[in-house]
């Protein structure tokens, strides 16, 4: 299984740990443990670390008596795949309509920049693979 479909399925504290991983690139357990912001145990901390480790979402390095850990997938690739599956999920495919789903969400109107950009992504999508 990709490791990106198996970020999808995992439990919502291995989900918010790899949140934390993704944030900050690097972290030691007592650190998670703090990023955490809830009563959980060093030593459950460490065990769900382990298992995402086993899972081959998390990879770790020795500093000293503790263990640093990192994801092994890349934000981007995690955060391509999270989206991918939203808009299979809830969108039936669609990205226009994941799209306009998410020009509905702001609060605030989109910025000059923000229009310039969307309209230079949306002619870049228009034109074939391949041509400039």
């Amino acid at each position: 299984m990709a490791r990106a479909t198996q970020l999808q399925q995992l439990a919502p504290r291995e989900r918010q740990i790899m949140d934390i991983l993704f944030r900050r690139g690097r972290a030691t357990a007592a650190e998670v443990q703090e990023a955490l912001g809830e009563p959980v145990s060093n030593s459950a901390v460490r065990g769900m670390l382990r298992l995402l480790a086993q899972k081959g979402l998390v990879t770790h390095r020795e500093d000293g008596p503790r263990y640093v850990y990192s994801p092994v997938i890349r934000p981007d690739d995690a955060r391509r795949s999270a989206l991918r599956h939203l808009v299979d999920t809830f969108f039936g495919n669609s990205r226009s309509s994941a799209i306009a789903e998410l020009l509905d969400l702001g609060r605030e109107p989109l910025t000059d920049e923000e229009y310039e950009r969307l309209d230079a992504l949306l002619k870049k999508a228009r034109k074939p693979k391949g041509t400039k």
